[in-house]
């Protein structure tokens, strides 16, 4: 920063990438400039943003509102090609206004369906919270793993698992009953796809994908992180396979993945569980081999679970001031470094400054982020 060299994330292979810090201090600002580069720069890569506030469609906007800034850096401001994916239909997601509003900007917007085949048993029984050792558990786990076993091509559907427990002789009808119930619900959310839906042809490879989650509450069932570990579960299975295809020199038609996650402790939280934390820890930990980035950004790094701080080869910290986040950070510290994470962070003055480490490269240094492009959409009302 102080000798104003321009410094990059070398995006060659894959990568972890923490970007955190307190309120207004930039990480969404910084996330977004990521996906920037990554969807200019990247060579056939997608980027998918898990979008919880719905703030990344304004990409889709030049960032007029910091044009002289933009300018003063040596660039220009630039709308950028958005595909909005909505889970479940998009009608019923949007007011009619703003669904035209965001078409008339030139944004894409499609469903994004989740096929029930997709989860495993266990993945059912933790949608519901249900025990698998309890009469409803068994029930369920026994009906998806019967499905899977009659279905030759591994596609089934909410129907068909309400006849499967309807058919069910071994459970009482109160769990039947019970179970039925939970199903019809589940139908009721309407995420769930009744014909198969491929991932792949859902996600734009020349547009950066934003999944606006904004539109789902959390809810107690934790609709935002089912869809993310069906939808991160498929990705890395697909990837793992067009791996194996380019390793043989075989021809592939899927892309490496930058998986941006906004809000990140909401879905791998500490000392707590989720629908997607072993599959978003699986990305971290095990990702770069079927070419598979992550991003995860969170103003509470203290919230994040710690098996993906440690697997983090990228940190850009902007300031932190709660003792927890300080110390949850500190840990990070390598020994190339002259003092503590801590010491780095606390000497960050301004927004928009961060502490860069790059744990490959093994440096460690103080940069200002440049300007987006686009229009930030994280900004207070």
């Amino acid at each position: 920063m102080e000798d104003s060299t321009d410094t990059y994330i070398d995006a060659s292979s894959a990568r972890s990438i923490l970007a955190c810090g307190k309120r207004g201090t930039g990480k969404s600002y910084t996330m977004g400039n990521i996906i920037e580069e990554i969807h200019t720069e990247g060579q056939d890569v997608v980027p998918l943003v898990i979008d919880p506030m719905g703030i990344y469609w304004t990409m889709a906007e030049e960032n007029e509102e910091q044009r002289d800034l933009v300018w003063d850096w040596g660039m220009s401001e630039e709308a950028f090609p958005v595909n909005l994916l909505v889970p479940g239909d998009p009608d019923e997601r949007f007011d009619p206004d703003v669904r035209r509003e965001l078409e008339r900007r030139g944004i894409d917007i499609n469903p994004l369906l989740l096929n029930p085949s997709d989860m495993s048993p266990d993945g059912w029984c933790d949608l519901f919270d249900l025990n698998i050792n309890k009469p409803m558990g068994i029930a369920l786990y026994r009906a998806i793993r019967e499905l899977n076993d009659e279905h030759e091509d591994g596609a089934f559907y909410i129907d068909d698992i309400i006849k499967k427990v309807e058919m069910d002789g071994d459970a009482g009808e109160r769990t039947r009953e019970a179970l039925l119930n939970r199903l019809e619900m589940a139908s009721d959310w309407g995420i769930f796809a009744d014909s198969y839906q491929d991932i792949f042809h859902t996600i734009d490879e020349g547009r950066i994908n934003v999944l606006d989650m904004s539109v789902i509450e959390p809810g107690k069932y934790g609709l935002r992180n089912l869809v993310v570990e069906v939808l991160g579960k498929e990705l890395f299975r697909r990837r793992q396979a067009a791996r194996r295809r380019e390793e043989l020199d075989l021809g592939i038609d899927i892309p490496k993945v930058w998986l941006f996650i906004d809000e990140a402790h909401n879905f791998v939280p500490s000392g707590q569980s989720s629908l997607a934390k072993d599959t978003i820890i699986r990305w971290v930990k095990e990702g770069r081999q079927p070419g598979l980035s992550i991003v995860v950004a969170s103003q509470q790094p203290s919230a994040i679970d710690s098996n993906v701080l440690s697997q983090c080869d990228v940190i850009l910290a902007h300031k932190i001031t709660t003792q927890e986040d300080i110390k949850s950070l500190n840990k990070l510290s390598q020994d190339y470094m002259s003092g503590s994470l801590k010491t780095y962070v606390r000497n960050i003055d301004n927004t928009g400054e961060a502490v860069y480490v790059d744990d490959e490269a093994e440096t460690v240094q103080m940069v200002k982020i440049r300007p987006r492009k686009s229009m930030h959409g994280g900004g207070e009302a």
